[in-house]
């Protein structure tokens, strides 16, 4: 007994030091980001010289055509790498972080960080148009997320420190750190809270001191001191935040419809990249500044400095704007691995700095250098690209340190991102996620929610685990117990809530090899959950539940947390908008959907184990009876769009609408499983 009791202490200091644990994790993610980007970076580095120097001295030899096979020879390198090992690394990266935050509570494979790193440093180093930033952030972001999983972290802390990854890359890459932490507050997490804050601005500390440890202290930019001329020209950068708008629009568009057209082409998927960097290749026969990131390093490294500096032509200007757009396209459309954020920069500088020659032109002597325009423009098109005003504003700060011209800056942003939102409704990143049926961030109206007590709707009744039991019952109560919808609280010897056990810890307890038996509940359950008032409304509640994705929450007093006054699940609270929302339709079926019944038809909910067949295959590939069609996809809380592209992962419960008869069919298709 004594050694229960002792156990239990254990569990209970546990359970009090458990909320300073992210904090401590958030140091390691960013001693991991700090030296993944400068790792990162040398990679890139190398490839760089390899192909740039080694190869292009061998092949100068056949004639200057030949750098156009650079980009290409790279591509087919990349292409086979994704293919076989990983292909969330194709692409710019930062929505597959944003997906995995969203519902998959966090977790990335480990492998990703390095087959990322690997694709990304050959397809930039090579020449390919894309960006360094996305890369470090999915990589950054991996790690973040391997330390979470390996420290056997609630899904919470792994979100969160899949952010403080995300920060830390920002950080150790552009020298930026508060940058860092708005970016992954604005873009990864897009909740702010003082635990998230604390989190990442760790994380961003600790990668920006071992960034300046290797690269210094300098901002990216040496600029000259640029200043607001006149009043008069506030209008024309509000003028160049609605043009900045427009190319931003222009550059998701062809991206994206670039990538179509490559998905489009017959032959092999992995072939594709080879196909995207030829066609590079061929435009960097006129303007190499469009090869790799355009400042830093690598054949175009003067590229953005020297529009900084005022020092294109206007022609020049127009022209690398455009076929930067075109470029970057190419690269990452035909399946490429590199990031969007320097090509927003660097598209940015150049329509920037041609917009400044014009003014200069028409009023001359009232007007700034065009290096000022270019460098409020690459602001301003990254913020009509990402709708991230605040990163794009302090990215631009940090990196060039020049204070002088916030007004205009900031000006031009907010412009931009006003005009972006009109024009379209979704950014670089959640574009990508939209085209796979997913739309991140979908909140139902509050309505009727917002007038219902969480104490109307809770659940007085439920069954309770005990922190002194074996862990082991926890399995037989959910057996017992299906209304429980897979998750107890548990309490203390003296009917305190001591946290909440759900089957997900069940099952990270078995993954270890733990043995049930041997273990207490207090031991395998998640201390401290997120709680909620009985006299907080339903609203509150959901959106509480929806930020950790979660099922159900404890109800507890509000003059003691540890009174645990009954449990809120989903289905209480869709239950409570029935009952409010449509008084009059007494026995009416509470989902719309269920109500087809009556017209000859099934409806059936599914929920997808992680060895059943059809886990990874596309709709559009899934063979079902005629007259047969999922209707919705509910993953990690959220409504998915069913389309055609859109692969079914574990976990996901299908709400299928099949013909009389139909149903065992259905059932074998999508509840098959794969042969032990």
């Amino acid at each position: 007994m004594r050694s229960v009791f002792r156990r239990i202490e254990l569990a209970s200091l546990r359970r009090n030091v458990e909320p300073y644990i992210p904090y401590v994790l958030a140091i390691v993610v960013g001693l991991a980001g700090g030296v993944g980007a400068i790792v990162f970076r040398e990679m890139i580095r190398f490839v760089d010289w390899l192909f740039f120097e080694q190869l292009a001295e061998w092949l100068d030899g056949y004639g200057r055509w030949t750098i156009m096979l650079i980009p290409a020879l790279g591509g087919l390198i990349v292409g086979p790498l994704i293919y076989l090992f990983a292909r969330e690394a194709k692409g710019h990266g930062v929505p597959e972080v944003m997906l995995a935050v969203e519902e998959s509570g966090g977790r990335i494979r480990p492998r990703v960080a390095a087959v990322k790193a690997l694709a990304s440093a050959i397809t930039i180093g090579s020449g390919g148009s894309a960006g360094r930033e996305g890369p470090i952030v999915q990589i950054a972001s991996t790690l973040g997320s391997t330390i979470g999983q390996l420290t056997r972290q609630p899904d919470d802390n792994v979100r969160l420190l899949v952010a403080a990854g995300a920060a830390a890359g920002v950080s150790a890459t552009f020298n930026a750190p508060i940058a860092g932490v708005f970016f992954a507050l604005e873009v990864i997490l897009r909740h702010f809270n003082v635990k998230n804050f604390s989190v990442v601005v760790l994380s961003s500390v600790v990668a920006s001191a071992i960034g300046h440890a290797r690269f210094g202290e300098d901002p990216a930019f040496i600029l000259p001191v640029y200043d607001l001329e006149s009043a008069f020209e506030f209008p024309l950068y509000a003028a160049l935040g609605v043009i900045a708008a427009l190319v931003a629009f222009a550059f998701v568009i062809l991206l994206y419809k670039t990538e179509d057209v490559f998905d489009a082409l017959p032959g092999k998927e992995w072939l594709k990249p080879a196909m995207g960097g030829l066609a590079v290749g061929l435009l960097g026969l006129w303007y190499i500044d469009l090869f790799s990131v355009g400042y830093g390093s690598g054949p175009s490294e003067f590229a953005i400095p020297s529009a900084l500096a005022g020092e294109r032509s206007l022609h020049v200007l127009f022209a690398l704007a455009g076929l930067k757009i075109l470029a970057t396209s190419l690269t990452i459309g035909s399946g490429g691995s590199g990031g969007v954020f320097a090509p927003s920069l660097f598209i940015g500088a150049m329509a920037g700095g041609a917009f400044g020659e014009v003014v200069n032109e028409v009023w001359p002597g009232v007007t700034a250098p065009s290096g000022a325009y270019a460098m409020v423009g690459m602001a301003a098109v990254f913020a009509g690209a990402t709708r991230a005003p605040i990163t794009a504003i302090l990215i631009l700060f940090e990196m060039t340190r020049e204070y002088e011209i916030i007004l205009p800056l900031m000006t031009a942003v907010v412009v931009a991102t006003v005009t972006s939102q009109i024009i379209m409704p979704h950014t670089i990143y959640t574009e990508k996620l939209r085209r796979r049926g997913i739309e991140l961030g979908e909140r139902r109206e509050g309505g009727v929610l917002t007038t219902i007590p969480v104490g109307q709707a809770m659940q007085r009744t439920f069954e309770v685990a005990r922190a002194e039991a074996p862990a082991s019952d926890v399995i037989e109560a959910f057996a017992a117990h299906p209304n429980a919808d897979g998750a107890l609280a548990v309490l203390d010897a003296e009917d305190n809530l001591f946290g909440i056990v759900t089957a997900a810890d069940v099952a990270r307890a078995v993954e270890r090899d733990a043995n049930l038996e041997e273990l207490l509940v207090a031991e395998i359950a998640t201390a401290s959950p997120v709680t909620v008032y009985p006299d907080e409304t339903l609203d509150q509640a959901v959106r509480r539940m929806s930020a950790q994705s979660l099922r159900q929450v404890p109800v507890v007093s509000r003059g003691d947390r540890n009174v645990l006054l009954g449990m809120l699940r989903r289905s209480d609270v869709f239950s409570a908008y029935e009952k409010v929302s449509s008084p009059t339709a007494r026995g009416r079926p509470l989902s719309p959907l269920a109500g087809l019944e009556a017209y000859g038809t099934e409806v059936l909910e599914l929920t997808l184990a992680a060895d059943a067949l059809v886990v990874g295959s596309s709709l559009q590939d899934i063979d079902l009876p005629p007259e047969s069609v999922i209707v919705s996809i509910i993953r990690g809380g959220a409504v998915v769009i069913p389309r055609g592209k859109i692969e079914l992962q574990p976990r996901d419960r299908l709400l299928v609408v099949t013909a009389p008869g139909s149903k065992p069919a259905v059932m074998e298709r999508l509840m098959g499983r794969t042969s032990a």
